[in-house]
């Protein structure tokens, strides 16, 4: 899977980061405020400039540690300031590209210049965007930032757009070139994800049967992404730990944030995502939140309910629990379901064997003859809907690649099939050809030529 370069926002508070955040991704996603600490997670988007896609990532402003607060800072907002700071920071080390955004109004201050210490020794491609300067008359003011040592500055107003296609222009010029991955590495890669304390590192030492990563009760003790070669069978795997993912405004001070960016390029490199939930505590919202994630994702994916062996059971307890994961995690039906403990080792050994058939189901190709066979009977059954007396008429469908499968349904009027029309042929699709575990892509294009006849 090709993972796409990360840039990063980064700067003292109140610099208008988010601004310009939300004018790269072209819509509103990051909250937007006159009061400095607004931001206080990453927030990430997939973008792309002159067809170049990459992953852009907001942060929370770095404040200085001598006192300077250039902004008035709420009491709820300061005491997130050393959080913050470990944020932008962990953006810093994976990000590809990084963006110092200022405020070109004000110059330069004592924390642009702490700021910019700390991007120094990152020996990252940097950029500077002076911003805030509206009119064009002053983006002369922009060059004394050229003091900062740290690269080109660009005079931009995030809030007009003016100077962005300069500044991202630079940006897609300075993503490093990746190497084109080992065409001999045949390992399925395997990302654990799931909330903090759910058993992530006790399930990676289960399955490798060794204390490879560090074990510990303490919510968040896995900062980075790490990698861990298994064989089984004669297959190899890639197993990829990842930090917990806590939910956004919940992180009492002192407790390390979470380091969402890594368990985003660990599943941008995942074949496979396995979802840990505890047992214990049952599903929460922030299990929703990270599932949701994994479904735009296009990786496979299994649940795993780990800690099954601290329930109390009868025996209508794993049937109640798998519905009531169903019905939260309803975006995920094709899921795989398994209820295990890494602390014990039950049902462990049912993982990888999963693994295999939901990896084998991401590259599974359908005849298009079947494929068209299955078309035909669904529309039969279920006929299209209709709009002024027309009615949406299919023609055939393909199936141009894998991992994930993806369907071409060419259609006369795409803009017609609804959502719930696309669910109802999602769902003839896995009933004839199953995908345990995978997503498909449904894409519906306009085509005039009946194949199907009138």
């Amino acid at each position: 899977m090709k993972q796409k370069a990360l840039i990063a926002l980064v700067g003292r508070p109140n610099v208008g980061k988010s601004t310009l955040f939300n004018r790269i991704v072209g819509r509103r996603m990051a909250v937007v405020s006159d009061m400095a600490g607004t931001t206080r997670d990453r927030l990430y988007a997939e973008s792309e400039w002159n067809g170049v896609a990459f992953t852009l990532v907001d942060t929370g402003g770095i404040e200085v540690t001598q006192g300077w607060h250039t902004e008035p800072l709420s009491e709820d907002s300061a005491r997130f300031l050393p959080m913050i700071r470990h944020q932008a920071s962990t953006a810093i080390q994976d990000a590809d590209v990084i963006i110092q955004v200022v405020d070109g109004g004000k110059g330069i201050t004592a924390a642009d210049q702490e700021v910019a210490d700390i991007l120094r020794r990152s020996k990252k491609p940097i950029m500077i965007a002076a911003n805030k300067l509206e009119s064009i008359k002053l983006w002369d003011t922009a060059y004394e930032f050229y003091e900062l040592a740290l690269g080109e500055v660009f005079p931009i107003s995030a809030l007009h757009g003016s100077g962005t296609g300069d500044l991202l222009d630079a940006v897609v010029h300075a993503i490093p070139q990746v190497e084109p991955a080992d065409a001999e590495d045949e390992a399925i890669k395997i990302a654990i994800l799931g909330r903090p304390n759910a058993g992530k590192s006790t399930l990676l030492n289960k399955l490798i049967g060794e204390e490879r990563a560090i074990v510990s009760p303490i919510a968040g003790t896995t900062r980075d992404a790490t990698d861990t070669q298994l064989k089984w069978h004669g297959q190899a795997f890639t197993l990829i730990d990842t930090a917990g993912i806590r939910r956004r405004g919940k992180i009492d001070p002192g407790i390390e944030k979470y380091s969402v960016l890594r368990a985003i390029k660990a599943l941008q490199r995942a074949d496979i995502a396995l979802l840990l939930i505890d047992a214990v505590e049952g599903i929460t919202a922030q299990d929703a939140h990270i599932a949701g994630m994994l479904a735009e994702e296009s990786s496979g994916v299994i649940v795993l309910v780990n800690k099954w062996d601290a329930v109390e059971k009868d025996t209508f307890t794993i049937n109640d629990f798998e519905a009531l994961i169903r019905q939260e995690l309803n975006f995920l039906p094709y899921a795989p379901l398994l209820f295990i403990s890494a602390k014990t080792g039950q049902r462990v050994n049912k993982i990888l064997p999963t693994v295999l058939e939901v990896n084998e189901a991401r590259y599974q190709r359908v005849p298009t003859a079947a494929l068209n066979k299955m078309l035909r009977d669904a529309v039969t059954k279920h006929p299209p809907p209709s709009k002024g007396g027309k009615r949406v008429k299919f023609f055939y469908a393909t199936q141009p690649s894998v991992a994930p499968p993806l369907f071409v349904f060419f259609v006369n009027k795409p803009e017609w099939v609804n959502f719930s029309y696309r669910r109802f042929l999602e769902n003839r699709l896995r009933e004839t050809f199953p995908y345990p575990g995978s997503p498909i892509r449904l894409v519906f294009r306009a085509r005039s030529e009946d194949r199907f006849g009138k």
